[in-house]
């Protein structure tokens, strides 16, 4: 089953990391996703449950874990943060009347102990559109700068057309390399 296969996994040579995906219901985490392993972003359904893609970059076998933002998911996201590498937080730029729950969702999530330390990239999707708001006033809304016992970075993006995703990947991989020195 399942258990196999992520063990077969394990022993490939490349460095592998667990990234978790998370974000409300329609950030545009699954886009995401399907961006970063290049397919096809013109369907995309909400996620029940989640969804895994292994996802090659810079010589780093990323596992990313895609997980449900619907409100009745959000209490089980703890389960899946074990052994957690990266944290990816997606929220989505244009719907700044959820941005005080997204910024609570976040909030309890950085304080959960297996995340301590674990480097958090936010990307501030749906850029493409006229009413997103920019990155640095999200970053600012989410208090960001109070994070102190982490890296943390703020990626403006669109998954839909790819625009930004790829600086976050760098970022991500600055951030591996710097933790193998």
């Amino acid at each position: 089953g399942l258990l196999s296969v992520i063990q077969k996994l394990k022993g490939s040579p490349e460095q592998e990391l667990r990234i978790v995906l998370l974000g409300l219901d329609n950030a545009g985490k699954t886009t995401l996703l399907k961006r970063l392993a290049s397919e096809e972003v013109s369907t995309i359904t909400p996620t029940q449950g989640f969804n895994i893609k292994s996802v090659h970059s810079h010589g780093l076998k990323l596992n990313v874990w895609d997980i449900g933002g619907q409100r009745s998911i959000r209490p089980y996201w703890k389960k899946y943060l074990g052994s957690t590498d990266l944290l990816i937080y997606v929220i989505d730029s244009a719907d700044q009347k959820r941005f005080e729950e997204t910024g609570q969702e976040l909030a309890e999530l950085t304080e959960e102990e297996s995340l301590m330390g674990v480097p958090l990239l936010v990307f501030a999707n749906k850029q493409d559109l006229v009413t997103a708001a920019p990155a640095d006033e999200i970053a600012e809304g989410l208090n960001l700068h109070t994070y102190r016992d982490r890296e943390w970075q703020i990626q403006a993006c669109s998954a839909l057309s790819g625009e930004g995703v790829q600086d976050g990947m760098n970022w991500i991989s600055s951030q591996i390399m710097n933790r193998k020195k």
